[in-house]
């Protein structure tokens, strides 16, 4: 007879020390990452400072690095990278500052570890096309790619890969684009 996985909320996270590792569970599962590499920040940082403030509806919103999403008590996670319009901001924040509704626009630029690019390309694309994200974008930085998923048939799918000599363009900001070499530069 096989033992019960335990199936972990977000009530558990609060008897786990604070030591700097970020703390994820996806369907009741925990996941635990080490703070990333720095050209990872890097990264992060030209996106954060590249997104426009206004979105194809005139929309304005915030880029946030590493906000936290709780979607249900056994569904949170802190994503790279968000792009969240100001309406949502206005009513979708939970009282500890967490963001309890899906943001437009996620970001998750991958890590070295083998399990952690798993689940940034399996865990959380199945739970960011489960709550209604409009795009999310996977950032190799070793590779210098970027996947682009979009929502379509209510669901997110890969609609392209872009390579360094390629524009990162988005239906979410039609006025808007980044050359991705700048990206990795």
């Amino acid at each position: 007879m096989t033992a019960a996985k335990p199936r972990w909320t977000i009530a558990d996270l609060e008897f786990f020390p604070d030591s700097g590792d970020r703390h994820e569970i996806i369907d009741g599962n925990l996941y635990v990452t080490r703070a990333p590499h720095w050209k990872h920040q890097k990264v992060l940082t030209k996106l954060c400072r590249a997104l426009p403030s206004k979105d194809s509806h005139g929309r304005t919103g915030e880029v946030l690095q590493t906000p936290g999403l709780i979607f249900a008590s056994d569904d949170n996670v802190i994503p790279d990278l968000v792009w969240i319009s100001q309406e949502k901001l206005s009513c979708c924040v939970d009282e500890a500052g967490h963001f309890t509704i899906a943001p437009e626009l996620i970001v998750e630029v991958l890590s070295q570890k083998s399990q952690d690019i798993a689940r940034d390309r399996q865990v959380k694309l199945k739970l960011y096309s489960r709550v209604g994200v409009e795009e999310y974008w996977i950032v190799d930085w070793q590779q210098q790619t970027v996947e682009i998923y979009r929502r379509s048939s209510a669901r997110l799918e890969l609609v392209l890969t872009l390579f360094s000599e390629d524009q990162l363009t988005s239906p979410l900001f039609p006025d808007w684009s980044l050359q991705v070499a700048d990206i990795f530069a």
